[in-house]
Order: structure tokens, then sequence, then C-alpha cells
């Protein structure tokens, strides 16, 4: 029994793998979902409340919005009281210090009795100067008017409320005495104004901490609440407009809603969005394992579409937990753009709508946001059919860029029905959006290099036939050359009357028959000499040296680096058909003797894909039509008859998904180019 659930476990192992490598992905994405329970309800400021009348739940408080508290701290920091010390013991020293002042700068000798005017009268002015007070001017200070208010802590620690213009600065204090002494006309107003000054102190100085701690006391006892809902009271009926109140206290709601059920429903959170997140999943898993089983049984194919999702919803969680940060500056339309040049359109869109869901799981107003990605993604992908130009990533910006921003505004309409009410600042988080999918050519080219995939801007640089390669073949082999121009030509025409990957296939097969250029002069199309090296070779060896052309192909296509794509185009062209040419030669000379075919037959493998197999048939018509005596229509459709119909025959292409109508147009469309190429002109009079 033990062993019977080994075997059938080793069985799967590759199924299992599958399973766990997209649960693994589900469960970093439930990591990075919120953990807090969501309001189920969606609102905007100044548009229509769009669902049923709502009672509050609860008893719950209405928070300010930070703009009502960034205006109370701002009133606050406006009408800051500033505390001062009142210093009498500074003032007293500063006066008895006049008549020693006076004494030791009598430089004139002027008479004691004059002296004693001139410290009385000194000592007078300080005495009304100290008794108004003479305040320590601060920066804080400056800009405010006479009547702002301060307060003076006396001897008594009893702080009083004085207006500024009360008191003295400094300057003021001299400037008053200068003033009073020339109204007087006062003798030696010179010398006394000179011992005013250099005994004139400040008596009333600033208290930088108690005026910072009554400051913090106040920030500290601002209420975060302005306000309460009672428990059934209605905050809004179905179809209001959602004013700055009412908006304030749906977003108070939702604050208390979460934090009520958010550690409470925790466990019960995780499992809903575990379900989700999985059921999710499994509908790309089904989608992916019964439409493209290609991808399906590649590992890595798989390993790169869980990536770009978890990348973006990993991506999403960053942006969030920045307040400042649109989530709609996120390029999303990368998503369809990158998987779409990989694995072609359906999987693209089914993969990019699965991660806008994921995605809306987090975001706010995630029923907008869904509506608006999926519009731009769906027409973008559909209407970009390439992203292998600059230009054509220009315009992909471009379009997506109108695209979301005609979304929007009409989504705005239908719930503002007031154009004056549109957020026009979110055109600018699209502009940056649209912008960032710019980043769609590096990387892909980051991901074919990680991944070794292939795409049309690498097949279009491997086309130019400027290509090194294509050049040697070119010198080395001409004939080879053309042969392979004709090919690529005839297979690209081909496929696209059935559907397929055009630029593929017209890459392939500039490349397929790169190893004769190893030999050029035993290939017929490279024999311009008349001489034919096979004269003078056994059928065994000339046999060996035709079939070694895909052998050595292969082996020049690794060394140059070519994607291994187009290396499967070099292997399978000629899948296990035979030379028949050197077989029947064999056999018409040694009718009595056992053949070993496998002398004669190509190793293989046969083709996988329509790509493959179209080539294979426009390579052997191409090559067979050269030695046509005769150019008609019933010469050329027998023998593209006759050669497609072997192929066939020989089961060439049992491992495509190519149809019998498939070959039937082909067929059809080789002899419409072959009568077209061949064609005999008319004969002009002489």
């Amino acid at each position: 029994m033990a062993n019977n659930f080994l075997n059938k476990l080793r069985d799967q192992h590759e199924l299992i793998l599958k399973v766990v490598l997209f649960v693994i992905s589900a469960a970093i994405i439930v990591l990075l979902l919120p953990k807090e329970s969501k309001f189920k309800y969606d609102f905007q400021e100044n548009k229509p409340w769009v669902h049923d009348d709502l009672l509050a739940p609860f008893d719950f408080a209405i928070n300010k919005s930070e703009a009502e508290l960034t205006f109370e701290k701002n009133n606050l920091k406006e009408n800051q009281l500033f505390y001062f010390d009142g210093d009498n013991a500074k003032a007293d020293s500063a006066r008895r210090a006049v008549p020693q002042w006076v004494q030791d700068n009598n430089s004139d000798s002027l008479p004691v009795e004059v002296i004693i005017e001139v410290v009385r009268s000194a000592e007078t002015y300080l005495d009304t100067l100290y008794k108004t007070g003479i305040f320590e001017l601060i920066n804080e200070l400056e800009s405010k008017n006479a009547e702002a208010v301060i307060v003076v802590i006396n001897e008594r620690n009893v702080g009083e409320e004085v207006m500024l213009g009360n008191f003295f600065t400094l300057k003021s204090a001299y400037d008053f005495v200068i003033a009073d002494l020339k109204r007087n006309k006062t003798p030696n107003a010179d010398f006394i104004s000179e011992a005013v000054y250099n005994n004139l102190v400040r008596n009333i100085i600033y208290n930088a901490a108690l005026t910072e701690k009554d400051a913090k006391s106040k920030f500290d006892n601002i209420s975060f609440v302005k306000g309460g809902i009672y428990e059934k009271e209605k905050i809004i009926s179905k179809g209001e407009i959602v004013s700055p109140e009412k908006y304030s206290v749906l977003l108070s709601l939702k604050a208390e809603f979460e934090s009520k059920t958010g550690q409470k429903q925790s466990y019960w959170l995780l499992i809903g969005q575990s379900l989700l997140v999985l059921l999710l999943f499994y509908a790309i898993f089904s989608f992916i394992k019964n439409v493209n089983s290609r991808v399906f049984n590649s590992n890595m194919d798989l390993g790169f579409l869980t990536i770009i999702m978890v990348g973006f919803v990993a991506i999403t969680a960053l942006v969030l937990r920045f307040e400042n940060i649109s989530v709609y500056v996120i390029p999303y339309c990368i998503i369809p753009l990158l998987i779409r040049t990989f694995f072609g359109n359906r999987l693209a869109l089914f993969v990019y709508v699965i991660a806008i869901f994921l995605i809306s799981f987090m975001v706010p107003n995630p029923f907008e946001f869904i509506v608006l990605q999926s519009i731009t993604g769906m027409i973008t992908l559909f209407n970009v059919l390439r992203v292998n130009k600059r230009a054509e990533l220009f315009y992909t910006a471009v379009l997506i860029f109108g695209i979301i921003s005609i979304s929007f505004i009409g989504f705005s309409l239908i719930q503002e029905s007031n154009i004056e009410s549109i957020e026009w600042e979110m055109l600018g988080r699209f502009g940056i959006a649209a912008g960032l999918t710019l980043l769609t050519y590096p990387l892909i080219y980051l991901f074919e290099k990680l991944f070794g995939y292939i795409s049309d801007v690498t097949l279009l640089e491997l086309a130019d036939t400027n290509n090194p390669l294509l050049k040697e073949l070119n010198i080395k082999a001409p004939g080879t050359f053309q042969h392979s121009l004709q090919v690529s030509n005839l297979a690209e025409e081909a496929i696209q009357e059935i559907g397929g990957n055009p630029l593929l296939v017209r890459t392939g097969a500039l490349y397929h028959d790169i190893g004769k250029m190893l030999a050029p002069a035993y290939f017929i199309e490279n024999q311009n000499t008349g001489i034919n090296p096979h004269d003078e070779l056994g059928y065994e060896e000339s046999a060996d040296i035709i079939i070694n052309h895909v052998i050595r192909g292969v082996e020049l296509a690794k060394k140059h680096k070519l994607p291994e794509q187009i290396i499967d185009f070099i292997r399978t062209h000629h899948g296990t058909t035979k030379t028949q040419y050197f077989l029947k030669m064999y056999q018409n000379e040694n009718p009595d003797t056992e053949i070993e075919e496998e002398l004669f037959q190509y190793p293989g493998p046969i083709p996988y894909s329509k790509e493959t197999a179209v080539l294979m048939m426009a390579d052997s018509v191409e090559a067979a039509s050269r030695s046509l005596k005769k150019y008609d229509n019933e010469s050329i459709t027998g023998l593209i008859n006759g050669i497609v119909d072997g192929q066939v025959a020989q089961n060439q292409f049992v491992n495509t998904n190519i149809t019998f109508n498939d070959v039937t147009l082909i067929k059809k469309m080789f002899i419409k180019k072959l009568m077209n190429i061949y064609h005999v002109r008319i004969e002009y009079p002489k």
C-alpha cells in the first residue's frame, strides 16, 4: 500500500510541483494583503452615497480631519503665550552702579555739585525705565504688534498677562531718555544719557522652558474628536451627496469599525483572504491547464507568470505605505504587455484580469480601480500589436494615458453628474503611470535573459540580413542564402494563412540551413562550376554529408548563442525524413542488398509547432521547385501535393497542432506563390 502511494506520488511529482508553486505564490500575496477588516462601503467626498441608508451600528466619536487638527495647531501656535521673569535684582544692581560709573568717566573734571546732579538724573531715569520694565526681545515677538500679550512672572511667582506695548526694549528705553533730555534741554545731557546707556539692562527676562512647557501642554490637550454619533442614528441616506461633514463622520465610522473588528476577527480575515486568493490562483491554474498546455507543462513559464503577479502586488503594497503616493502611478499595463510578448493575447488578458482582482483587495475604492485598469489593459492589449520599436512604446504610453483618462472622466461623470467636481490632478498620476510603461522594453530584455525567452525585438535583430552570421552565410554559401530568403518568404505567408508567429518562422527560415556554409560545395544550390563533388563519393557518404548539415548547423547556432527557439528550426526542418535521391540511387545499384535505411535518415526530431511544420513544408517545396523542367499549374500543383502529402504520410506533423484544413490552405498558398515566382512573361511582338 505504501509503495503504491509512493509510486503515485512520484508519477504526479510534476503536478505537485506546480500546485506547490501556486500555493506559495498565493501565500505570499495573502501575507502582503492588509490585515484589518475592510469597511464594506465605498464612498468619496462630494459624490453620491450609492448604498442603502446607513445607520450607526454602535456609538462612536467623530474624528477631526487632518485639516482641522492642523488648523487648531496653527491657531495655538499663532496665539502662543510667551513667559518672562521679572528680575528686580538686576535692575537694583544696575542702578547702584551709576555713581561709580559717573565718577570713573568724569573726564571733564566737572564740579561735585554737577556730578551729583548727573548721578541723580541718571538714577531717576533708570528708576522710571525699570518700573515700566525693559523686556528681552525674542525673534518670535518681533512681528507682533503692541497689543500682543505676554505673561510676566513676579517675585511671588504669580503670572500676569501684560500687553507688549507696555514695556520698553533696550532701544526704545534709550530713545525715551534721549528724547526727554532734549525736550527739557537738560544740562550735561550727553553725560547723563551715556550714564543711563551704560547701566541699562533688561529686567524682564524670557523664560524659554516655561513657554515651551505651556505650549506642549496645550498641544497635548487638543481633542481629536468633535462630537459623536449614537447607535441606530441615521448617518446618511441613499443618493445623498457625501458632504465634507458627512465624509468626516463616515471616515470616523470606518476607522472605528476596522479598529473594533481588526483584532477580534484577524483569523477569520486571514481565512477569507486565503480562500479568495486561492480561488483566483485556481482559476489561472485551470485556464492554463486547459487552454495553453505548453505553458502548463513548463515550470519556468509558470514561475514567470507568478513572479509578475506577486511582483506587482508587492509593489502596490509598498506604494500604499506612503500616504502621498497614489497607486495610479504604478504602470499596471506592463503586466499584459510583458506576458503577451512571450505567450500571446489570450493568456495575457486572463492573467492581467486576475492580477487586477488580487490588487483590488488592498487598494482604496476597489470597484473604481478594477473598472479603470480593466478597460485600459484590454484596449491597450488589443491595439498595440507589437512592442518592438521605440516609437511603438511611445504610442503605447500615449494610448494608455488617453484610455485611462477618458475612463476616469466617464466614471466621475456617472458619479458626480458635474464636470466641475472631477479631480483633474488624477490625470497627472495617470501620466506618470503611462510614462513608466516605457520600462516594458528593458523588462522584456531582462526576462529574455533570465528565462531564455525570445521576443519580437530579438527576432527583428536576428532577422536583419546584416547580422554577422547571415552575412557569413551569404559570402560562403550564396545559393543557400538565396534559398533561405525564398523559404522565409514562403513560410511567413503560410503561417499568416493559418495563424502563428510570422516573425518567428521568418527568422527560423533564415538560419535553418546555416550548417551548409561549412561544406557549401556539396549542396546543389551553391554549385556554379558544373562540378559535383558527390560524383566521387559513395551514396552513403554523400547522404552523411547532406544529413550532417543539420547537426553542424545546431553546433554553429549554439556557438553563436542563437536562442533555442531558432535552433529548433534547424533541428526539425528535415524531421526524420530520408535523403531520397541517394537512397533510391543506392537501391537501384544494389537491388539484392539489404539496405540500412538509417544511414539515409535525418536524426530529427520532427516538428513540434505550426511554425516548424510550415518551415519543413516551405523548405522542401522551394528546393524541389528548382528542379522542375516545366513550370505550369499542373507541374507545380503536382510537386507541392506530392511533397506535402508525403510528409503527412510519414507522420512528420503528428506532434504539431496543425490541421488538415491548415495543410490545404498552405498548399494553395504555395501553389499561388510559386506560380507567381515562375510565371513565364508574355512575349511581345518584335
